[in-house]
């Protein structure tokens, strides 16, 4: 029972490791990113990779309630990403 709970461990260490790192290739990509459409693209990953990190975090809790933050959190990150695409297509939000 101990090797499974050190697997996991390990596992969750390396996940955090994955998901930090792709976090930080994002925020480069954003910050030197050549066009609008590569920036909105960096934004919306790294709204994917925060919600990988709050699983990460509740699976390393053992709790539910980062789940249900998670879910609120990929409901905003999809809304900001649509927004700033019609923005950067029609200059306008709302029609």
């Amino acid at each position: 029972m101990s090797s499974l709970s050190s697997m996991t461990d390990l596992a969750l260490i390396v996940a955090f490791a994955a998901v930090g790192l792709s976090q930080i290739m994002a925020m480069v990509r954003l910050v030197m990113g050549p066009c609008v459409g590569d920036r909105i693209l960096a934004i919306d990953t790294m709204a994917i990779n925060g919600i990988a990190l709050i699983v990460l975090l509740g699976m390393a809790g053992h709790t539910q309630m980062y789940f249900e933050g998670a879910l609120l959190f990929a409901m905003l990150g999809f809304v900001s990403t649509v927004a700033y695409a019609r923005f950067v297509l029609r200059g306008d939000i709302i029609e």
